[in-house]
């Protein structure tokens, strides 16, 4: 699905990571950790082509990402970007129907079609009824919500989330993890996602991709990455083990 060979990670002054390699396939569901700074939103940015990719080639279903068009490169992945500068004044189906640019077959207005994949967008979220709310009046966590609506609504293969659980409590982070790993599982989405907490990882992603901010990174397995030594040099801090019916997870001390 994607992949992505030789990628530099720097910003000015500083080199992040070095030769970031990997391949997210179909049914995948990847966590990006590292501590602030490491790179997580720069990798984020480039691999949705939204910033240079240094001496790197990124590919998504085998041909460069560089070589597709807007139109296809949004049926192919879709990027949840931690902030978004640009005010919205209209109504939140309006703003969730924005995510269908991909599949629009028409400059004159949106299809039923687009206006249901919509709808059905903003009740797996948990926003059916919000049709028509102002966008703007809505909370922190019912925006990020709504945001995550437009991307659902675009149905690209490949979901891009950067940070996809803040301004969520956490009966709605459990139901974004859930609603993203049956993406992958029974439809046969790829899912790479920025996470904070280190509790999620190893309940939600098949894999995980670290980035320790000094020009070191490590891919692979979730069970062979989220080990409490790696954990602890990724952020810097003692953890703790917890282990709940076979699987462990970590806090901090």
């Amino acid at each position: 699905m994607l992949k992505c060979d030789g990628l530099t990670l720097a910003v000015p002054g500083r080199v992040l990571a070095r030769e970031v390699r990997f391949e997210a396939n179909r049914g995948e569901t990847w966590a990006v950790l590292g501590a602030n700074g490491s790179g997580k939103t720069t990798l984020m940015h480039a691999l949705a082509g939204l910033a240079p990719a240094m001496r790197a080639e990124i590919a998504l279903d085998g041909k460069p990402l560089g070589g597709r068009g807007a139109r296809e490169r949004a049926a192919l992945s879709g990027i949840l970007l931690q902030q978004e500068d640009a005010a919205f004044w209209g109504e939140v189906l309006e703003y969730v129907l924005l995510g269908r640019f991909a599949h629009a077959r028409t400059v004159f207005g949106w299809s039923r079609e687009d206006e249901d994949a919509s709808r059905a967008a903003l009740a797996a979220v948990g926003l059916d009824g919000f049709e028509r709310r102002s966008y703007r009046t809505l909370s922190g966590g019912e925006r990020q919500r709504a945001r995550i609506a437009q991307l659902l609504a675009q149905d690209p293969q490949l979901f891009l989330l950067d940070e996809p659980l803040q301004h969520l409590d956490l009966r709605h982070q459990v139901a974004v993890l859930r609603l993203f790993g049956s993406l992958a599982r029974k439809r046969g989405k790829a899912v790479i996602m920025v996470l904070h907490d280190a509790l999620w990882p190893a309940q939600a992603c098949s894999h995980a991709l670290l980035l320790y901010g000094n020009g070191v990174m490590e891919s692979g397995a979730a069970s062979a990455m989220l080990t409490r030594d790696r954990l602890e040099r990724l952020y810097g801090c003692p953890l703790r083990e917890i282990a709940v019916e076979g699987t462990s997870f970590f806090a901090p001390v």
